[in-house]
């Protein structure tokens, strides 16, 4: 396990669709073990492959009793019709959260790092982090879900964020193809 590098806001990575996961071996089992790793160093909720730089569908989150769990080619639905106010933030956009309502309630279907089917039904901050890392998985960030004037907001904030415009790493092939991407 290792503690890796997290892509930030404007990498490319980070607005391209992740590719499904159809190997389960023991570089996936690394991809998860590192996504879990990472996210607790970074005192994060949640983490999506793609903030590593790895384009596949797999993250990482913490459940109702704090412990790291995974997801891999989840799919959520249905939502509850009953939404949560909240702040959200985001480890691709260090030190920045803005309010978001989101669904209180999510159920998730997919697999864990051995190809096996789960469930996951989330409510409260799990039904934030299952929805926040789908959305990584398609290429979609949270600000781009916060209303007008809020997002005008955080695009402010995020240019004037001391990270912002840092050059962004070069991404290159990977020979490994369940990866598709090196970082």
């Amino acid at each position: 396990m290792a503690v890796r590098d997290i892509r930030l806001f404007g990498d490319p990575v980070l607005r391209t669709k992740a590719e499904q996961v159809t190997t389960f071996d023991k570089e996936l089992r690394k991809l998860v073990n590192d996504l879990g790793e990472t996210m607790w160093e970074a005192s994060g909720a949640g983490l999506a492959a793609p903030q590593l730089g790895v384009s596949l569908r797999v993250f990482t989150f913490l459940d109702d009793d704090d412990e790291i769990d995974h997801l891999i080619n989840p799919v959520l639905g249905p939502f509850s019709e009953e939404l949560q106010d909240g702040e959200e933030g985001c480890l691709s956009l260090p030190g920045l959260s803005f309010e978001l309502k989101r669904p209180e309630r999510v159920l998730a279907i997919g697999q864990n790092m051995y190809g096996d089917p789960v469930q996951v039904e989330g409510s409260g901050i799990v039904s934030r982090c299952l929805q926040h890392e789908t959305d990584h998985l398609d290429g979609i960030l949270f600000i781009d879900k916060l209303d007008r004037e809020t997002k005008k907001a955080a695009m402010k904030a995020i240019r004037e964020a001391e990270w912002a415009n840092q050059p962004t790493p070069v991404v290159k092939a990977s020979p490994h193809p369940l990866f598709g991407r090196a970082l």
